[in-house]
């Protein structure tokens, strides 16, 4: 798995065309407020071009990409943490995810509903912070309810905690993201207290035409740059309408439109960046296969990715970078050149990396 990523935002943004656009999922999508009823899930392979040169390169038997989750759940609107609408409701279902993308309205479209009337991507994307805030205010309250109880009978642990999420209570209620607090405080949540504004996040711009609209995507882009998150432009209607194209061609069907790249990619890229990921690759008995791990993560941890017994019973790491080995070709022409580094447990992967794991069973 690459990450998992939870969608949200107002209704009819755009959340369930991005989510088709990127999955090819066919979720439902309807010029009406909450569509989207149950919550929509789609795994999907993560594009790398990398990938292919190596197949191309090897021929291997077995080609696996690494993958990402999106999470897609019904519209937030203002008052939904205290009820109001359908999306509160399933919040809880995008909380063990790894990033959120707000998807925000950039485009004017009079036969879309606008659940406020007009297109205004500040406001929007206001209504739905806020809510989410709102949202995890209310589980940091009941974590300080329980943690009081326990820091009452004397535990100091328990106690330290309390006097943090006051605090943090304190910032949340005057509007502020817990991430913010969480890096002035240089401090990390309980895994037990998932809130989603302690994610790393990013903006999706939904956009009707990619050259269009471009006031209202300035206007997120101000809303981005003063939140310090990044912001991606993807025209929604067009990306998921390649989608249904055979894949030979919708390249073609891209470069008509004037669509650089997919969204998906840009989408990729911006959430390795916020989440702090990297790509290695894996070549055993002509199986191809790509695996997704933070940066700073050690060979003996990378083994683990792959099975728990090539960590426990790790020997070293015969690495060969990407552009090494497509320099030279195959493996074998890299070895006679030197190019296989022997590695012990403690090296760092490398975006790119090609690695096998000597390790003992």
């Amino acid at each position: 798995m690459g990450f998992r990523c939870g969608i949200v935002g107002l209704p009819n943004a755009g959340k369930s065309t991005i989510f088709n656009a990127l999955t090819a999922a066919s979720a439902q999508v309807a010029p009406y407020p909450f569509c989207t009823i149950s919550p929509n899930l789609g795994v999907v392979p993560v594009p790398d071009e990398r990938l292919e040169i190596l197949a191309s390169l090897i021929s291997p038997k077995k080609v696996t990409p690494t993958t990402l989750e999106f999470f897609d759940i019904a519209g937030l609107v203002k008052g939904a943490s205290k009820g109001e609408g359908l999306g509160n409701q399933f919040l809880s279902h995008i909380r063990g995810e790894d990033a959120v993308a707000h998807v925000v309205r950039c485009f004017r479209d009079g036969e879309i509903t606008h659940i406020y009337g007009s297109v205004d991507p500040r406001r929007d994307a206001e209504v739905v912070r806020t809510e989410l805030i709102l949202s995890d205010l209310e589980l940091v309250e009941r974590r300080l309810e329980k943690l009081g109880r326990v820091a009452r009978l004397g535990d100091k642990e328990a106690a330290k905690e309390v006097e943090f999420l006051r605090r943090l209570s304190e910032e949340m209620a005057r509007g502020r993201m817990a991430r913010e607090v969480l890096k002035e405080e240089g401090v990390s949540l309980s895994p037990d207290l998932p809130l989603l504004t302690a994610k790393p996040s990013f903006y999706v711009a939904n956009v009707a035409d990619p050259q269009g609209d471009r006031d209202l995507v300035g206007e997120l882009r101000q809303v981005a740059e003063g939140e310090g998150v990044p912001l991606v432009v993807i025209a929604g209607k067009l990306e998921a309408e390649v989608m249904e194209l055979p894949p030979e061609e919708r390249e073609e069907f891209r470069r008509e439109l004037d669509l650089e790249g997919s969204g998906l990619e840009e989408l990729v890229k911006v959430g390795y960046e916020v989440l702090g990921l990297i790509t290695f690759f894996t070549t055993v008995n002509l199986d191809l296969r790509a695996w997704t791990v933070p940066e700073g993560t050690t060979a003996q941890r990378a083994a683990g990715k792959i099975h728990s017994d090539m960590e426990k019973g790790f020997i070293r790491a015969e690495v060969i970078h990407y552009e090494d080995f497509v320099r030279c070709g195959s493996e074998q022409a890299a070895r006679e050149k030197g190019l296989v580094r022997i590695e012990g447990r403690d090296y760092l992967i490398q975006d790119g990396d090609i690695v096998h794991f000597r390790f003992q069973s």
